[in-house]
């Protein structure tokens, strides 16, 4: 796009913020990448229902100057540093009322919709104490498992390709959060188990793997054949399917060769219809629990060989064994 036309693109994604009520006054502030050396951002003070191209300011990315005399949004330092982490090319911040509310006495979401836990997956909160994100490195590190964070008692931080991916997920929590909030008028205990651990910590004297070694994903497939629920969802839905994980930084690849839901033979190739890639730092994430699969691939942080809808059919075991990953310590 051109310059003129991502000035158009941020009023209309502020107007559209505003008239949905996740923007309110002057709350919340855009951008997007001009190159790579240059980045657009609402300025200080703007009401993102109301922009006009005034209101967006040109900034270069190593100095933090703006071009003109309007000064960018205070926000301008988290903006920056998102763009120095990532490829994406969109920061979208705004402060949704029902996702405040909910987060400011929930600690983390209860997915009451398949599409929630497909799409957001486990929405990561980073505190907040001051009305201008003072730790942006946090919210940097946060934004490494989701694509979406919630800055507690302030808002969200969504980032992407393009506005339309970052306002999708903003808006699908916002609705996430309301669906919760209704389960709860019918039962009131709906809620009250949002801080329970459901799992105990893994014992001290368990087993460490380096990440990616053989032997760390034979255990990986042990624990698989050991597990009821991937048994009997593997036999019910017949999980008949040959699924690959590779590293991209080495390219080193394990294939699983699932036999109603059983894994019958693991390879040491990608050589199978659906192959799921990620750097070192990304798979790293996945095993510590901290990124689901599905929602890694729907974010783009992971790479799918094959069709992600083919693979929803088994979403039940494929869930379980996305959530053992974490069950095997690693380095």
């Amino acid at each position: 796009m051109s310059e003129k036309e991502l000035r158009l693109k941020i009023i209309n994604v502020g107007l559209h913020l505003y008239q949905a009520g996740l923007a309110v006054a002057c709350s919340g502030n855009l951008s997007c990448r001009l190159d790579e050396a240059q980045i657009l951002i609402t300025a200080t003070g703007s009401c993102l229902g109301a922009l006009k191209e005034e209101d967006i300011v040109k900034v270069d990315l190593a100095t933090l100057k703006p071009e003109g005399k309007i000064n960018p949004s205070s926000e301008l330092p988290l903006h920056s540093l998102v763009y120095k982490n990532f490829a994406s090319r969109v920061v979208l911040h705004c402060h949704p009322p029902l996702i405040n509310g909910y987060f400011a006495v929930a600690k983390q979401l209860k997915a009451v919709t398949f599409e929630t836990k497909f799409y957001l997956g486990a929405v990561p909160v980073v505190a907040q104490d001051t009305p201008t994100v003072s730790a942006p490195q946090e919210v940097v590190d946060a934004l490494k498992t989701n694509n979406l964070v919630v800055l507690k008692n302030h808002g969200t931080v969504a980032i992407g390709d393009n506005f339309e991916n970052a306002l999708s997920i903003t808006e699908a929590l916002e609705e996430a959060v309301k669906s919760a909030a209704v389960a709860r008028l019918f039962d009131k205990d709906f809620l009250d188990d949002l801080d329970v651990n459901l799992k105990a910590e893994l014992k001290r004297n368990e087993p460490v793997y380096k990440m990616f070694s053989r032997p760390h994903i034979q255990a990986i497939v042990d624990l698989v054949n050991q597990d009821e629920l991937i048994s009997q969802k593997g036999k019910e839905l017949n999980l008949t399917v040959q699924l690959a994980v590779k590293l991209d930084d080495s390219q080193q690849a394990f294939r699983f060769n699932f036999q109603q839901g059983r894994i019958t033979e693991l390879g040491d190739d990608a050589q199978a219809p659906f192959v799921i890639s990620a750097p070192s730092c990304v798979w790293q994430e996945v095993f510590l629990g901290k990124l689901d699969c599905f929602v890694a691939v729907t974010q783009g942080k992971m790479k799918l060989v094959g069709q992600l809808g083919q693979l929803s059919k088994w979403y039940v075991p494929f869930t379980r064994l996305f959530a053992l990953f974490k069950e095997v310590k690693i380095k």
